[in-house]
């Protein structure tokens, strides 16, 4: 195995599945991080922030931006009714449809379990040697993009 940044590294044997391990682990340790008690499922919680970073949207929208099928969507968006954590309003423009947002309660678990994931991988950063972030800052751009795409 090379060293972090070595030239070898971009044709390095495996990579593809040693970033998929990588991600699928940070992952999973972030979603364990949780400052309030677990009341919503992960599709749940995903819709969530899904509203929270782009605002109301329809339903069919949000089911795409989620990439999951509307009836399943339907599912989610009445469990998260039900638990006050996002109204129904009617759309603006088009009756036949309605346009789903967080509530206040919504925007609260939301911002608390963000910042409880946060904090975490902020005293993991620190651990971190300035090189080490400069790395994960410049990874994180491609990460970015390639998931984008």
């Amino acid at each position: 195995m090379t060293t972090l940044g070595g030239p070898q590294d971009a044709n390095e044997p495996g990579l593809a599945s040693r970033l998929r391990l990588a991600v699928v682990r940070l992952n999973r340790r972030l979603r364990a991080q949780r400052d309030v008690e677990a009341v919503a499922t992960l599709t749940q919680l995903s819709a969530m922030a899904s509203l929270h970073r782009h605002g109301p949207m329809s339903p069919r929208e949000l089911a795409e931006r989620e990439r999951v099928q509307p009836p399943s969507m339907t599912r989610v968006i009445a469990a998260l009714v039900e638990g006050g954590f996002i109204d129904r309003s009617p759309h603006p423009t088009d009756g036949r449809q309605t346009v789903v947002a967080l509530t206040e309660s919504g925007r609260r678990y939301i911002d608390a379990q963000v910042s409880a994931r946060e904090r975490w991988l902020d005293a993991r950063l620190a651990e971190l040697t300035p090189d080490e972030r400069t790395i994960l800052c410049r990874a994180a751009e491609i990460i970015d993009r390639m998931a984008s795409t």
